[in-house]
């Protein structure tokens, strides 16, 4: 009877051992396939900062901004959305980059994201039809069909794309990556999420053409594909591409999990360095924490704090390319729960670093240190919703940093309207986002 329970100490004893060896936590390095060693596992996902300047270049908030990131512990950040076309803005702020950008204010914003030993990759963007009227009144998008759920009543419905248009676009992107990498940028990202070109290349619902860039999936993966490949032959195999993709657009007629997971395993199949997952799009933006107004977030992603881990555990079945889940962390116990799963090998947040950018050294110091997010608000839900409350009030947080001060956990909703109509005017109640 002793030898028995001896034995059974001993393979108890076993298991907990393999089980501590096998666990991984949020401050373990990870090497990309290309050999890029990223210092950490925490991944500060895009968030449209709105500091370009007149002509569309960084200002020198963005700088500050991202030094203070870095200096906070980052492992990887990724830029807000910079544009590769001038003449296709997604908000009017923008950052674009191109052969008439200043690259000397590009590299100032490469060098500051890359203290501490952190990286900083640049996401690019082309918006298609999600563009505001006032910025353009004729949009390009695959098929010439409009927004829907109301949105066509502040975005113009779209001009059908020529396909000598379609190979522009994709070289426009490989320029934007070539002079990401010359500034100084340690890598690039392709936003192909929330409803924008990439994105309406791969819907059905938005794609509707009856050329080699729509219908069957294999033809509907053709843009983003040939994105790839371009911006691959131009910045070579060593500096990493990575994609942010949609788990699903959660919309009837939309881009399917099926289809995501398809498209997963054909740009690992390419060999893209990494693959940020998230969902839905601004007509039905479950980015936001929710497939639709009528299915709220499970209770059970709730508490394990991502929107998108049960889409994650399928795609590690497929794929070896390393993965980010953005959605929903908020506190160490889970982001290292999720990495231990084997779903994710990085852990994206957002809103948490432009209330508190020194949450991943707080992350990293206290095992179980958390920061629940409250939803801001003025009292009236009209008025959030025509002020966009929950986009501008972390701008501003954002803002603050990046004019060297203090976030304020405790910034006015209403008072944030108020600064906005101050400095933007009318064009504060005007849609920037689809």
């Amino acid at each position: 009877m002793k030898n028995q329970c001896n034995i059974a100490y001993l393979l108890i004893k076993k298991y907990h051992l393999k089980a501590c060896m096998n666990a991984i936590n949020i401050e373990q390095p990870f090497t990309l396939n290309n050999g890029h060693l990223i210092k950490n596992r925490l991944f500060k996902s895009a968030m449209s900062e709105q500091l370009g300047d007149k002509l569309h270049n960084p200002t020198t908030g963005l700088v500050t901004l991202y030094q203070r990131w870095a200096e906070g512990g980052i492992g990887l950040s990724i830029t807000g959305n910079v544009m590769v076309d001038r003449t296709a803005l997604g908000e009017p702020k923008n950052v674009v980059l191109d052969e008439q950008s200043d690259l000397a204010l590009f590299r100032q914003w490469a060098s500051a994201g890359k203290q501490n030993d952190s990286q900083i990759w640049m996401q690019l963007n082309h918006p298609g039809k999600q563009i505001p009227k006032f910025l353009c009144s004729e949009p390009v998008a695959p098929s010439a069909i409009s927004l829907g759920r109301g949105l066509e009543k502040s975005f113009n419905t779209p001009r059908e794309l020529t396909e000598n248009e379609i190979y522009q676009i994709i070289n426009k992107f490989a320029t934007s990556a070539k002079l990401a990498k010359q500034a100084g940028f340690t890598g690039v990202q392709i936003h192909g999420a929330h409803g924008y070109l990439v994105s309406q290349f791969l819907s059905t619902r938005h794609n509707q053409r009856d050329d080699q860039w729509g219908g069957s999936l294999a033809n509907r993966l053709r843009f983003v594909v040939e994105v790839y490949r371009a911006i691959r032959n131009e910045v070579g195999a060593d500096f990493p591409v990575g994609i942010k993709l949609n788990s699903a657009d959660f919309m009837k007629g939309g881009f399917t999990e099926e289809e995501s997971m398809q498209v997963v395993q054909t740009l690992s199949e390419h060999g893209i360095d990494l693959i940020e997952i998230s969902g839905g799009t601004y007509e039905s933006p479950s980015m936001m924490g929710s497939k639709s107004t009528a299915e709220p977030v499970k209770e059970s992603t709730v508490k394990r704090e991502a929107y998108f881990l049960d889409y994650m555990v399928k795609v590690r079945k497929l794929v070896s390319t390393p993965l980010v889940v953005t959605g929903g962390f908020r506190s160490a116990p889970a982001m290292n729960e999720a990495l231990s799963s084997g779903a994710t090998d990085f852990v994206g947040i957002a809103r948490t670093m432009a209330v508190d950018p020194d949450f991943p050294n707080k992350l990293i110091e206290n095992p179980d240190y958390g920061m629940p997010l409250t939803v801001p608000t003025t009292g009236k839900p009209l008025l959030d919703k025509i002020g966009m409350v929950g986009l501008v009030w972390y701008e501003h947080q954002m803002w603050r940093i990046a004019a060297g001060k203090e976030t304020d956990p405790k910034l006015s909703a209403l008072g944030v309207v108020f600064k906005s109509v101050l400095g933007a005017g009318i064009y504060a109640f005007k849609k920037r986002r689809a």
